[in-house]
């Protein structure tokens, strides 16, 4: 108790210390070396800023200064994870985590990109680069940056930011891939429920996309004569891929799923099942709407961080012109330059993640420095990092990689701990196996480019070539302009493969699951004003699989996607829609199974039953059905899946494991409702339903009280608001000095409003909307927006968290765009000077 009361008033110390002192000026001037003419930077109420410049030089130096004014340390805590550096800030509990990210290589692989990418998107990075240097100069010494470099000082004072760079930037990109990488999650689970299932078992746990319930984003279409044609019937169907049966598949593979789980721990995604983190996207086109234009909706699914992910910003050149193209306003990176989500004067756009499988684990028989290549042996490539450690010695980092990558079954134990049980699959486990992973995002690539090609985009064909370099994360993007147009691409690099089909861990020694190429863009699926008038993308399957190359065959299973077009569908029948429509359908909480399994639960009865009589299946925050339900799902899952499947195989409770219970609905003595640990008994379905029934009540009455009709949904489902650093310190007073919440939030994980939440866990929010936002084509001053916290990074600060509860809320704010509004709304104005 002493030492904390010590470690308080300190803390109390630092803060009175620091805080105020690293606050931004955000009125009057300051010199900025290198602009050419003043740059002004107008803030609304909630510190969003308007940003205009006569030069692009200028607006992407003011850019890199304004980031870092708001948000420098975790631009520099960015920076150090895709580094794999973190080790020089905390010391060694964060070793792990540099080992691994070290042995990805992602900064290696950014300082490449950066030479591939075109003059004008490396001059901008520079410029950037630059201004975010000036603003280190002006502000040295940890009271002048934040309160984390306070803290940090009290065990590491001797640490100094060094100056940023272009590959600072690139880097987190590679960050953003990780956390979308697709479905090598899925990949490795099916490997481990394979060491203790019968593989007919294991299919019914992946069901195929329920494409007779659940349409997906394009409805016809196929490659013909090497290009994709909405006009075109189907393809040739699919190759069917390896047989699962030859797949090198094992128990084996949960070692190397606990060493990539040590990556996301740090980028917002800690405990998530992350083949349910996707996004919503939808446009509607001007014969819908009110107004007559388009509307375009986007919120994008993450993890939740303080401060949030996103970065609200504007960026307008005052004369626009070849010396400076950009008028463009949205969601930036903090650490990035340019807007990633957002529109321009003539275009607007969103992303959803399109989920390809671009990740192939390969089982590879190694032996001293040489693994087996088709009967021969090559050399493996090995190289050696330094990690440099604060209050340590520095630590050696042998990577090895074979040509399909870089070996990561060896990070944090040895190949040997990484492959138990792997003999059912591959035979003799000779001591040197491992495992190497092939990740598309680890090739070098242009992304850098198209984020500055699409903030300058002015008609389809200029976002589509913008679309072209945009190749990992592979995202569906969707598209509005100011002449009435509205589109979809899905963008890209993805693998062809000479055999098998992604969905196992392959032999790397065959030969026979080679990657071969990538899928021609023009290839992949798009849609150019489809008569339906509207296009919908939250993660489903992108085409029917028959359309020509394979993308992937773990797509979410269309849940909320499915739940948004029936919401516009019915809107349309109902009148024209409005931006007050699009919101109110991003916060539309429906349970896409309830549906189906309640008359089950109502049937067998008992318990606190009585709840869901009348539910509307609706997951608002003050529903006690809705509590009742998801408890009673929770605990239906663990009574049915505990006693067989390993514990990283658990469900989490998504939209796959809806279609896994839809069909064991209409089972009754399906094996998977035996409990296989009561030797004498053979469950059956209502054993189960009325045993998770029994269950759920227990945990509500001990979680909620004795008193069914005062639960409340948003009394469980509860998001805690934690700095991605210091927030899980273990001290409190630091903890309480970043951290804010809880928020009591409706929503459910495959909800349209997607609260994600792990059943295996608990009810507690682990991914959200990140951010919300409805463009209005008919005049962007009348379009809406809101960011999961606030903009600014420092605690304290009145825009650290004030936007969280209008988002917790559904409520978002004004989004103006023309100078005339931007002047309206603002309360502040600095001028950077030359």
């Amino acid at each position: 108790m002493t030492v904390l009361l010590v470690l308080a008033l300190v803390l109390a110390g630092v803060v009175t210390w620091t805080v105020r002192r690293s606050f931004p000026q955000v009125d009057g001037e300051i010199k900025l070396p290198g602009l050419s003419a003043n740059v002004s930077v107008l803030r609304d109420r909630y510190g969003v800023p308007q940003i205009y410049a006569d030069t692009s030089a200028d607006l992407f130096k003011a850019q890199g200064y304004v980031h870092a004014q708001d948000r420098f340390w975790e631009m520099d805590f960015r920076r150090k994870t895709t580094a794999g550096r973190l080790s020089e800030l905390f010391g060694t509990s964060t070793l792990d985590i540099d080992k691994v990210v070290r042995t990805l290589g992602w900064r290696r692989t950014a300082e490449k990109e950066f030479e591939l990418l075109a003059p004008e998107a490396r001059k901008s990075l520079e410029d950037y680069a630059s201004g975010v240097n000036a603003w280190m100069e002006q502000h040295q010494g940890f009271a002048a940056r934040s309160l984390e470099y306070g803290v940090l000082a009290l065990t590491n004072r001797s640490y100094e930011p060094e100056p940023w760079t272009p590959a600072d930037s690139l880097s987190w990109l590679k960050a953003l891939a990780w956390d979308l990488r697709s479905n090598m999650s899925a990949e490795i689970e099916r490997a481990v429920d394979a060491s203790v299932l019968p593989l007919d078992r294991v299919k019914e746990l992946f069901p195929d996309y329920p494409f007779d319930r659940h349409q997906p984003i394009v409805t016809r279409g196929a490659v013909r004569d090497g290009k994709f044609s909405a006009k075109g019937e189907r393809g040739p169907a699919a190759g069917s891929g390896a047989s699962p049966v030859d797949a090198p598949s094992a128990e084996a593979l949960a070692r190397v799923a606990q060493v990539l789980d040590a990556v996301p721990s740090l980028l917002g995604t800690a405990g998530s099942d992350q083949a349910g983190i996707g996004s919503n996207s939808w446009v509607v086109g001007g014969k819908h709407t009110e107004s007559g234009k388009p509307l375009l909706a986007n919120d994008p699914h993450l993890g939740p961080r303080m401060p949030s992910i996103w970065y609200q910003a504007g960026l307008h050149c005052r004369s626009r012109g070849p010396a400076c193209p950009y008028d463009v306003a949205g969601y930036t990176f903090s650490g990035v330059p340019g807007v990633v989500i957002g529109h321009n004067h003539k275009i607007a756009w969103g992303f959803t993640n399109l989920g390809p499988d671009v990740t192939d684990l390969y089982v590879e028989r190694v032996q001293g420095e040489t693994y087996e290549v088709k009967g021969s042996w090559a050399p493996l490539q090995t190289r050696v990092e330094e990690i440099k450690v604060a209050g340590g010695k520095p630590v050696e980092l042998t990577v090895r990689s074979t040509a399909h990558g870089p070996i990561i079954s060896e990070v944090l134990g040895s190949a040997r701990e990484a492959l138990p049980g792997a003999a059912a699959k591959l035979g003799k486990i000779d001591k040197g196996m491992a495992v190497a992973l092939r990740w598309t995002a680890l090739d070098p690539g242009r992304t850098g480019d198209a984020i500055f090609l699409l903030n300058q985009a002015e008609n389809w064909e200029q976002f589509r070539e913008a679309a072209a370099k945009f190749e990992a994360p592979a995202q569906n993007m969707i598209y509005a302009d100011l002449d009435g147009n509205i589109g979809y691409q899905a963008p890209g690099k993805i693998p062809i493969r000479s055999g098998g089909d992604g969905q196992w861990p392959a032999a790397g020694w065959s030969g026979e699951q080679e990657w071969t190429g990538y899928i021609p863009f023009e290839q992949l699926p798009h849609l150019y004003n489809p008569p339906e008038g509207f296009i919908v993308t939250a993660n489903n399957a992108a085409i029917r699989p028959d359309y020509g190359p394979l993308l992937t065959s773990d797509w979410s299973y269309g849940y909320r996607s499915q739940r948004i077009v029936d919401r516009i569908t019915q809107a349309i029948g109902a009148g024209k829609i409005t931006t007050d429509t699009m919101r109110d359908i991003q916060m539309d909480s429906r349970n896409g199974l309830a549906e189906v399994l309640v008359p089950h639960l109502l049937r067998v009865g008992g318990g606190d039953t009585a709840l869901l009589k009348g539910w509307d299946f609706a997951q608002t925050r003050d529903s006690a059905g809705a509590a009742y339900f998801n408890a009673v799902w929770r605990h239906l899952l663990k009574r049915t899946f505990d006693d067989e499947l390993p514990e990283s195989g658990r469900p989490g409770g998504g939209d796959r494991w809806f279609e896994i219970v839809r069909t064991l609905l209409d089972e009754p003595d399906s094996p998977w409702w035996d409990d296989v640990r009561t030797e004498d008994t053979a469950e059956t379905r209502d054993d189960i339903l009325a045993a998770a029934i029994k269950d759920a009540g227990t945990d509500l009455r001990e979680k909620l009280g004795d008193t069914p009709e005062d639960w409340r949904w948003g009394d469980l489902h509860t998001l805690e608001l934690t700095n991605e650093t210091f927030g899980t310190s273990g001290i409190a007073p630091i903890e309480w000095l970043f951290n804010r919440g809880p928020l009591h939030l409706g929503g459910s994980k495959d909800a349209v409003d997607a609260t994600g939440w792990d059943s295996d866990r608990g009810y507690e929010v682990d991914w959200v909307p990140s951010m919300r936002m409805v463009v209005d084509l008919a005049d962007f001053d009348r379009s809406r927006w809101i960011n999961l916290t606030g903009a600014s990074g420092h605690a304290f600060h009145a825009n650290y968290n004030d936007q969280s509860e209008l988002w917790a809320d559904g409520r978002t704010t004004v989004w103006p765009f023309s100078e005339q509004g931007v002047r309206r709304e603002a309360v502040d104005t600095l001028t950077l000077t030359p």
